[in-house]
């Protein structure tokens, strides 16, 4: 089996922190999720993220006007520069310090980053390669205080920037003789967005206690007069009080304007000035006074406010006209975007983790998606694939669809954490046990939660597991040491397994018999026989502390994670032991900041927590306490890769070393609290604490893997994590993997053979050459009516790999008749052979499965769709013909009876719409 499995996407978090951006089309909303960038398309209603990480957290996101180039700078101001076509990392930068904002000019040749009380002018990358994309052109001081917030002018010859020291400044991009820079006062509070009209200089301001001040300027952006080279000779910097400074710092900084206070000094010309207009208040209740964030939409007029309550507001200006207000959460907002239309408002909620957009004029969700509020603790894939169900810390489960990486349903009937989640055979009900003492089955037609399962004593349940049929449903307990036995049919308690004498940490049933696998703490595992009165069949055991246990997908092996860091595998038939791979090495745990051990010592008490075979059962997946997930080959004992989920230094124990630059006389930073008098300094965390300390004042997640479950289809993998859902998928553009190639075998060769039209040997020369792209092509120059024969005489061993091809080609292609006649020929000509090989190729059909439902359920709305709409207009152009001989026979008559009648026909048509309604409902 290939492993060139690479990051696909990130489901189970949509928004984190940072500014929201709407496409250029207005159509897609960009999302700073963590260390990512997600993109989600609102038309076609799917999410993708971006294959770039960047060190930390992002901050913000600054999009080019034309929605080709993304700058996303991280909480240490280390910037990307991103190509959203080609999703490509095209520069990299620093600008060593926190960036508050960052703005592209409308015209997309220059960019303004603010970072403290500086604001920098860059030249924007253009279309040609350059040694360095940001070049500095101007840097502007004024701000006595830390720079909040930036807008432009609709023709980028000047912009505002707002600032905590509750002042605005107006700069100008270009040297203008009659503006320079202007600071404009008016709040008491810091500034939370400053906007210019539409093609005008006059401004509205927005600060954080609910103030909003309207700014009158008397010049039009046509009056500002560019400054010529001879009315000044001496640089703009000759207005600052440091001329003495060195020229060196110049070239550093660009061209350096420094303003101040007061009003420039006069010169022959007049210079632009502003009056305030008016100023309004949203706190009028004093409700409303603790504004968080703002946008403005400038053809339409309208100013977005959202608040730290959760509510927001939509207001008309200039004149202040409430529209609307709503509430949409209890957690504060903290980003506001709107659309290049006007239509929708995009809201980002870092407290809960939501994103929601909003269409104002229809006062709807367009779209409304939320994460797991704490860590995500178990995942289970549906036995064809396409969907994914997550439990979380937070007592809520999600059913995420992989294909567009959105959720769709959530259940929140349990009370406390969820520990475990899965799926039954059918692939329609979902099973989950919580801390809460409940296991509970949800039904996935209605939506509904539709069986509690309990235990005759309180108990908290770690551990879950269904058998094949769907029919029993088994729950260890952690705190009783017990195994429960329900009835799926009947929701009665059948069973209580007694003999274990530790807490039960794992639970698995055989794929192919009615057997239990169940492993404790006690260092056994434990094989109960469901047909024989649920009687203990063996006791294997263990070296340590057992973990984890899974069975191969063909029920003939058993993979046994231990606490002493090793992967044993088992034969359950013998209970002997058939290898083992020694694995704390691979985990490489990281010290976190609070550590006084290193690494490599804290590593001999870590061991993997989650094991997964892959679909083929060749290998095991193994993942744990650290921020790697490994691939075992069984049969050798070895590592074969390593992937590294997350590269995030915002999470804790990431790296090996502590940074140098934290460390100090007294020992680590983290370590040293400035706040306590006479204390010790900070309190060490208890050992087996999983979260980290959350009342400390600085809480840093810990990096960790609590699931790993591998896909039906065996093309991509799952893992949750800390930082949320990774879907891991095989990318077949990576590697160049032939099969039984020789001299012969060329794209020339394979050419020559369509062209003799030798259609079987042509796809049997593709498949040994083994490149996607000529075997689409060599596929589709095979005419219709020639796949029967063709399929016939293929040898056996190239029907497996031409029915796992139509599998992948169906899932993305438009030609859906034609590679449906190719799966129907392939499996009607050759099903008995493949039934003889049913496990081995049973992730190929599971993938053919996967992608013909989702074609049904596509085709399935859209002829819906289409039979509804033209029974409506049946009923319409009857309706017609009704009101058109009403017209004939009252053709003479007033005006008023006219009035009656239309009124009269009107009703007949609501009534023959109504009767057509039920029609169609029946």
């Amino acid at each position: 089996m290939k492993f060139a499995y690479r990051f696909s996407n990130l489901l189970g978090a949509v928004y984190r922190q940072g500014n929201l951006n709407f496409s250029k089309d207005g159509n897609t909303v960009i999302s700073p999720v963590g260390n990512r960038v997600s993109v989600f398309d609102l038309k076609n209603n799917t999410s993708e993220t971006l294959p770039i990480s960047t060190t930390k957290n992002i901050t913000c996101v600054g999009l080019s006007p034309d929605g080709n180039l993304a700058v996303v700078v991280d909480e240490d101001g280390a910037a990307l520069l991103i190509s959203l076509l080609t999703r490509a990392i095209l520069h990299h930068f620093h600008f060593h310090k926190p960036v508050s904002s960052i703005r592209f000019s409308p015209d997309g040749r220059k960019f303004v980053v603010t970072k403290e009380n500086v604001a920098l002018m860059y030249h924007a990358p253009g279309k040609q390669r350059e040694y360095n994309a940001f070049v500095l052109d101007k840097s502007y001081y004024g701000p006595y205080d830390e720079t909040t917030c930036i807008d432009w002018t609709d023709d980028s010859k000047c912009f505002v920037v707002g600032s905590k020291d509750m002042s605005t400044w107006v700069f100008g991009a270009e040297r203008w003789s009659n503006l320079i820079y202007y600071s404009l006062g008016g709040h008491k509070d810091l500034i939370v967005g400053c906007f210019f009209e539409k093609d005008s200089l006059d401004l509205y301001t927005v600060s954080q206690d609910g103030t909003l001040c309207i700014w009158e300027s008397d010049t039009e952006l046509d009056g500002l007069i560019l400054k010529r080279s001879q009315d000044n000779p001496k640089p703009l910097r000759q207005r600052e009080e440091g001329e003495e400074e060195g020229e060196e710092e110049e070239q550093q900084e660009g061209e350096v304007i420094r303003g101040k206070a007061e009003l420039p000094k006069e010169n022959k010309m007049k210079n632009v000035r502003y009056k305030q207009l008016s100023k309004h208040f949203f706190n009028k209740e004093g409700d409303f006074n603790h504004l968080t964030c703002t946008a403005f939409h400038k053809p339409t007029h309208i100013l977005v406010t959202g608040f730290a309550s959760g509510i927001f507001h939509l207001h008309e200006l200039p004149e202040f006209n409430l529209i609307h207000s709503l509430s949409i959460s209890d957690q504060r907002i903290a980003s506001v975007a709107i659309n290049s239309s006007g239509d929708w408002i995009g809201f980002g909620c870092s407290g809960m983790g939501q994103l929601l957009v909003w269409e104002w004029q229809s006062e709807s969700y367009v779209f409304k998606q939320q994460g797991h509020f704490n860590n995500m603790a178990s995942l289970a894939y549906s036995p064809d694939g396409q969907y994914i169900v997550t439990g979380g810390d937070d007592g809520k489960i999600k059913v995420w669809n992989t294909n567009s990486g959105l959720c769709f349903v959530t259940f929140t009937e349990h009370t406390s954490s969820i520990t475990s989640v899965t799926f039954t055979s059918s692939g329609f009900v979902i099973v989950s046990a919580s801390l809460d003492g409940t296991v509970r089955a949800y039904d996935l037609h209605r939506y509904r939660n539709f069986r509690t399962f309990t235990s005759p004593r309180p108990a908290q349940f770690s551990t879950l597991a269904v058998d094949k049929s769907g029919e029993l449903v088994s729950a260890g307990a952690q705190d009783s040491f017990e195994i429960f036995l329900w009835s799926m049919q009947t929701g009665r308690l059948l069973e209580v397994l007694g003999g274990h004498e530790g807490p039960v940490s794992g639970l698995c049933f055989s794929p192919v018999q009615s057997i239990l696998a169940s492993v404790s703490w006690d260092r056994t595992v434990r094989l109960w026989d469901m047909m024989d009165s649920w009687q203990v069949k063996e006791t294997i055991p263990l070296t340590a502390d057992g973990l984890s246990v899974t069975y191969r997908p063909d029920g003939q092996e058993l993979a046994v994670a231990t606490l002493n860091g090793e992967v044993s595998f088992w034969n359950p038939h013998t209970a002997t032991q058939t290898s083992s791979v020694a694995g704390r090495h691979d985990l490489e745990i990281g010290r976190k900041e609070t550590d006084k051990i290193t690494a490599k010592q804290s590593a001999k008490g870590k061991s993997f927590t989650c094991l997964c075979y892959s679909a083929d059962g060749e290998s095991i997946l193994a993942g744990g306490q650290s921020k790697f997930v490994c691939i075992y080959n069984i049969k050798e004992q070895m590592l074969m890769k390593k992937f590294e989920i997350s590269s995030n230094l915002s999470f804790d124990a990431m790296e090996e070393f502590l940074d140098r630059r934290k460390m100090t006389e007294f020992g680590s930073l983290a370590l040293v609290d400035e706040g306590a008098g006479d204390g010790d300094g900070i309190n060490i965390s208890l050992p087996g604490v999983r979260k980290g300390d959350m009342s400390s004042r600085h809480f840093k997640p810990e990096i960790r893997v609590t699931s790993l479950r591998f896909s039906p289809t065996g093309r991509s993998w799952a893992a949750t994590t800390t930082e949320g859902l990774l879907v891991y998928s095989l990318d077949g553009s990576m590697v160049f993997d032939p099969y039984d190639l020789d001299m012969d075998v060329t794209p020339v060769s394979i050419r020559k053979q369509l062209r003799l039209q030798e259609w079987a040997s042509a796809i049997i020369l593709a498949f040994r050459l083994n490149e996607k792209a000529l075997k689409q092509e060599v596929l589709e120059t095979v005419p219709h009516e020639q796949i029967p024969v063709v399929c016939s005489s293929l040898p056996d061993i190239y029907v497996e790999k031409l029915l796992g091809f139509v599998a992948a080609c169906l899932e993305k292609s438009g030609h859906l008749q034609f590679f449906m006649t190719w799966a129907q020929n392939l499996l009607m000509l050759h099903g008995q052979k493949l039934k003889n090989r049913s496990g081995a190729i049973l992730p190929t059909l599971q993938a053919l499965q996967k992608s013909i439902q989702r074609h049904y359920d596509n085709l399935t709305k859209l002829c819906d769709f289409n039979m509804y709409n033209i029974r409506y207009t049946v009923a319409l152009s009857k309706q017609r013909g009704v009101k058109r001989a009403a017209e004939d026979e009252l053709e003479v008559e007033e005006e008023e009876e006219e009035e009656d009648d239309e009124g009269l026909v009107s009703e007949e048509m609501s009534e023959a719409s109504f009767g057509d309604a039920e029609m169609i409902v029946s």
